[in-house]
């Protein structure tokens, strides 16, 4: 399968404690967790997209920085290319489309149940905020 995605995500952190995001019931990996984000469309740079998703999912307006970190994970329907980058956000997210959203400690990150291909960035952020 040649099925291939170009994903952004923002790794938004404030007061200690970083953003995520509870995917839809109606799309795929339902209900999991993820970061803000999503596919990168033709013509966009992957900042652009960040910003874009960012206005479209939480109405936030984002200035992103440097790249936290990428991975590639390949699901059973699709293969994702994934880059955090650091964002920072300007006023509070409100939930356009998500089905909950919740600022969490790196501490905590085990009592949700994330995508799987978040785990590598998840291990890593455990690692740099300790």
């Amino acid at each position: 399968m040649d099925n291939k995605l170009e994903v952004v995500a923002a790794l938004i952190v404030r007061n200690g404690k970083f953003l995520i995001c509870q995917r839809p019931a109606n799309k795929k990996r339902a209900l999991l967790w993820e970061f803000v984000g999503g596919k990168v469309e033709a013509g966009e740079t992957r900042e652009q997209a960040l910003a874009r998703e960012c206005r479209e999912e939480l109405a936030l307006e984002v200035h992103v920085d440097d790249v936290f970190t990428e991975v590639t994970h390949v699901y059973p329907d699709v293969t994702v290319h994934l880059t955090l980058f650091n964002a920072r956000a300007d006023g509070d997210p409100q939930m356009l489309e998500h089905n909950d959203m919740r600022w969490i400690t790196p501490d905590e990150i085990d009592r949700y149940e994330f995508c799987p291909a978040d785990k590598d960035i998840l291990d890593k952020i455990k690692r740099d905020f300790a």
